[in-house]
C-alpha cells in the first residue's frame, strides 16, 4: 500500500533533487566544487545569503508575536466568535500572493496610503516610499506567512485544559504570568511547528521579495530565477539551490532537536 506513494515522491521530490545536486558539482573542466567556491568566495552572494537568513528569522518572530495573542483569544472565545476569527485568518489564502503583494505594491509606494500617512503626521518628506526596502519585504511575507502560524499555535492552544489557567490564578498568578508559565510552555510544540513553516517557506520565498524588494533588495531565490532565466548558469544556480537547502537543515535540524 506504501508502493505508490513512494513512487510518487521519488518521481517527483527526490529525483528532482538528485539532479540538482548533481548538476551543482558540473564545472567547465568537470566535476569539482568550483560553483560552491565561487559563491562562498563572493562577497555579494554572501550578502544575499545573510539577507535572506536574516529577513527570514525577522519574519519568524513577528509572525510568533501576532500569532500567539491571536491564537490564544481564538481558542478561549465563543464558538461563533471563534469562528469569524479563523474565516479572517485563512481568508487571504483564498486570494493569489501575487495579487496580495501588488496590493501592498499600491500602498507602500511613493503616493500609496502608507507613506501619506507618515508625511501627513509629518515623520517622512515628500519622497517617501517604503518600495524596494526590507520593511517592505517583512509586512508582505509576514502578512502571507501569519495564517500558518497562527493556525499551529491554535490547533495547541485549543488542547490545553483551561482548568490549569484556572489553578494558576486560583495559586496567585495573574493573567500575564499564567500565559508566561502555564500556556506558553504548553503551546511550545505548536509554536516550533509554526515557525519551521514559517521559516522555511520564508527563507525559499521569491514572488513577494521580489515585487516588494526589486532588484535593489535580492534574496537568494532571487538570485537562483536570475542564474537560470538570464545568465542561463544552470549550475550556479542549482550550487545556491543546494546551499540554501543545506542551511536550511542545519538551522532547522538543532531547533527541532531542542
Amino acid at each position: 500500500l506504501l508502493l505508490p506513494g513512494l513512487l510518487l515522491l521519488g518521481l517527483a521530490f527526490l529525483l528532482p533533487i538528485f539532479y540538482v545536486l548533481s548538476l551543482a558539482f558540473e564545472g567547465e573542466a568537470g566535476p569539482g566544487l568550483g560553483n560552491f567556491a565561487r559563491f562562498l568566495g563572493d562577497a555579494y552572494y554572501l550578502q544575499v545569503a545573510w539577507r535572506t537568513i536574516r529577513l527570514s528569522l525577522i519574519i519568524t518572530l513577528i509572525s510568533a508575536l501576532i500569532g500567539f495573542p491571536y491564537a490564544y483569544i481564538a481558542a478561549r472565545a465563543g464558538r461563533s466568535l471563534r469562528l469569524w476569527l479563523i474565516v479572517l485568518l485563512v481568508l487571504p489564502l483564498m486570494t493569489s500572493v501575487v495579487v496580495r503583494t501588488f496590493g501592498w505594491m499600491v500602498l507602500l509606494t511613493r503616493n500609496g496610503l502608507v507613506p501619506d500617512v507618515f508625511r501627513a503626521l509629518g515623520l517622512a518628506g515628500r519622497n517617501f516610499t517604503l518600495m524596494q526596502t526590507e520593511y517592505a519585504i517583512v509586512v508582505g511575507l509576514v502578512q502571507v506567512l501569519l495564517p500558518f502560524m497562527t493556525l499551529s499555535i491554535l490547533g495547541v492552544v485549543m488542547k490545553i485544559d483551561t482548568r490549569l489557567e484556572e489553578a494558576a490564578r486560583t495559586m496567585g498568578c495573574t493573567f500575564l504570568q499564567t500565559l508566561r508559565t502555564v500556556v506558553l510552555p504548553l503551546a511550545l510544540p505548536g509554536i516550533v511547528a509554526g515557525s519551521l513553516l514559517v521559516f522555511t517557506l520564508s527563507v525559499s520565498s521569491f514572488v513577494t521579495p521580489s515585487l516588494l524588494g526589486g532588484v535593489r533588495i535580492p534574496v537568494i531565490a532571487a538570485s537562483i530565477y536570475d542564474q537560470v532565466t538570464q545568465t542561463l548558469d544552470w549550475p550556479f544556480a542549482a550550487a545556491q539551490s543546494t546551499i540554501l537547502l543545506v542551511g536550511i537543515l542545519l538551522i532547522l535540524a538543532p531547533y527541532m532537536k531542542v
